[in-house]
């Protein structure tokens, strides 16, 4: 009864597998592939695994990486099937202006910060951020209902857009300061602190908005090194997409699972 999340980004594929559809199930094994390497997981990580009965993934990178992953998975007797955001699901509320829109990475990170949040009680608002190629800073209020997010450039899109548009910034990785004073330091600590800034600022947005304290919760392959910059309370959780795909998978694949 084996379940298998997929999670394609902007940068690489991620997956994991899971002995069933079902929010909490072992793990059972992982990995990750840049996607210019999707082609060699039929043959390479994926070869030896037992056949998932299910799968269930998000994309962000377009329809020819998602054809390309579906071919792959041509060596298992599976149906794959891709989330779509929607009006409501899980017990979240879609509030953007088109639901459909929403990025599915966005919805599922949310779904399983939600879900992370409600067992861990009481019910509050709620501040999630992905950091990695983009950086998402999103808010829920306590009833579920998704209200709005930010959307903006992850540290390395920040860094090439400085050195595309401004002569003389090639240099190398810096270090976060509270006073930069040389060129790295002063790249990578503008980078981080508007990270930082725009989570702290819509922590005010949601405190003003819903009259109580949000909890915060922060996601991505980089949020390890927003960490020691960050200015309100969070938790850090390796992957609230994964998290967010067993919730629905719990749902969606329920008849199927054994009683």
């Amino acid at each position: 009864m084996t379940f298998l999340a997929i999670d394609v980004g902007n940068t690489r594929l991620k997956w994991a597998l899971y002995a069933s559809a079902q929010v909490d199930a072992p793990l059972l094994a992982q990995g990750a592939e840049f996607l210019e390497n999707i082609g060699k997981l039929a043959d390479g990580a994926w070869a030896e695994l037992p056949a998932p009965q299910h799968m269930l993934g998000c994309i962000v990178a377009g329809d020819a990486v998602k054809y390309l992953v579906q071919e792959q998975m041509e060596i298992w007797d599976v149906t794959p099937q891709w989330v779509f955001s929607s009006a409501q699901e899980a017990g979240l509320t879609n509030g953007y202006d088109f639901p459909s829109r929403l990025g599915s990475d966005r919805w599922v990170a949310m779904i399983g910060a939600w879900h992370r949040s409600v067992a861990q009680g009481p019910e509050r608002p709620l501040v999630v951020v992905m950091v990695g190629t983009a950086v998402t800073v999103e808010a829920i209020d306590a009833h579920g209902k998704f209200l709005g997010g930010l959307i903006l450039p992850g540290h390395g899109i920040m860094l090439k857009a400085l050195e595309a548009g401004t002569a003389g910034l090639h240099v190398p990785t810096g270090d976060v300061r509270e006073f930069p004073t040389n060129t790295s330091d002063a790249l990578t600590s503008g980078g981080t602190y508007a990270i930082a800034g725009a989570v702290e600022r819509m922590v005010q947005h949601v405190r003003a908005h819903c009259g109580a304290e949000p909890r915060c919760i922060m996601t991505g392959g980089a949020g390890w090194k927003m960490a020691p910059s960050m200015s309100v309370p969070f938790e850090l959780v390796d992957n609230l997409i994964f998290d967010g795909l067993l919730v629905m998978a719990s749902l969606r694949f329920a008849h199927a699972q054994p009683a």
